[in-house]
């Protein structure tokens, strides 16, 4: 599922700055909720793990043994060890270990590069971590909680449902 242009298209225009600001907060709290995240990726933890998102002007750098996460504008991709492209909404979905990433792979939705053994740690240690993002987001949002975590549950099932669709076999 590609994201509408009306959601995209701002994101060229609104500063690094403040996307990064905000990614980092909720990279952080992530991070915060679920302290063994990284324990796995042993040796690839000093790797710098790149994930672009297909329909955004923006990209994402991932550094485990810091950990920090970047943002940064597409034509100014910096250097990685590894590196997944695929739609947000597939992106998220693999996140949240919410769809088979062999499965998505394979139908050549999702591009992958560089250190595949690497990029197999990491999708490993996102399998076992159960990350939740409205449920994440949730705890970061004070009062609304039970809002954000009603309306990013909502926008989940959506998203995943548009994409399970897309990826369900065609009988003739």
């Amino acid at each position: 599922m590609t994201l509408p242009l009306a959601i995209t298209a701002p994101l060229s225009f609104v500063p690094i700055v403040a996307i990064e600001s905000v990614v980092q907060r909720v990279f952080a709290h992530v991070i915060a909720s679920h302290p063994g995240l990284f324990d796995r990726l042993a040796d690839h933890a000093a790797k710098r793990y790149a994930f672009q998102p297909s329909d955004l002007p923006i990209g994402f750098l991932v550094e485990p043994a810091v950990p920090r996460i970047s943002v940064h504008r597409k034509e100014r991709t910096p250097v990685s060890d590894a590196c997944m492209e695929g739609e947000l909404v597939l992106l998220l979905a693999l996140l949240e270990g919410r769809i088979d990433g062999d499965a998505v792979f394979f139908s050549r939705d999702l591009a992958v590069s560089g250190d595949m053994e690497a990029m197999l740690a990491l999708r490993n240690a996102l399998d076992d971590c159960e990350i939740d993002l409205p449920s994440d987001l949730a705890e970061m949002a004070g009062p609304l909680a039970p809002l954000v975590r009603r309306a990013g549950e909502q926008i989940r099932e959506r998203a995943l449902g548009r994409v399970l669709k897309e990826e369900a076999p065609q009988w003739n």
